[in-house]
């Protein structure tokens, strides 16, 4: 069964309680994964580049992609936090990303992603942005069979 934005959203929370971090900050964090995740399960590729930093490495790259997977696909993921370091103003994560892809036409077929993907984010006028994310082919759309 695909997992939602909001089971993963409730799997990332879950995760945070049994991981010994600053509260405050490791809350953030899991409400910005579960946001980004429900940005893609709702198609909504601006809510999820919403929290990137647009002078992030291959920013123009990874907005078409998620431009491109958002209009043609509808997605499922779950996002677990392997790793996490930093403090209240930079966090490096890395992280369990699977993602499920359902193609809108009735040609194509499923496709299951999962990396480990790194982020590394910092505060931005009391928000977290991404500043680095890798890899963005996790983002790429399905290829036309």
């Amino acid at each position: 069964m695909p997992v939602t934005g909001r089971e993963c959203a409730r799997r990332v929370f879950l995760l945070a309680l049994v991981t010994p971090l600053a509260a405050d900050t490791h809350q953030e964090l899991v409400d910005l994964l579960g946001a980004l995740a429900s940005a893609l399960s709702e198609g909504n590729g601006s809510a999820f580049l919403d929290h990137v930093d647009r002078a992030t490495p291959d920013y123009s790259q990874l907005e078409q992609y998620i431009d491109a997977l958002t209009d043609e696909d509808d997605v499922s993921c779950s996002i677990d936090i392997l790793k996490q370091e930093g403090d209240d103003q930079k966090q490096t994560l890395q992280l369990d990303w699977v993602m499920q892809i359902h193609p809108r036409t009735p040609l194509g077929q499923v496709e299951t992603r999962r990396r480990t993907v790194k982020l590394r984010l910092e505060r931005k006028k009391k928000r977290w942005k991404i500043v680095a994310i890798e890899p963005i082919t996790l983002f790429a759309p399905p290829l036309v069979r």
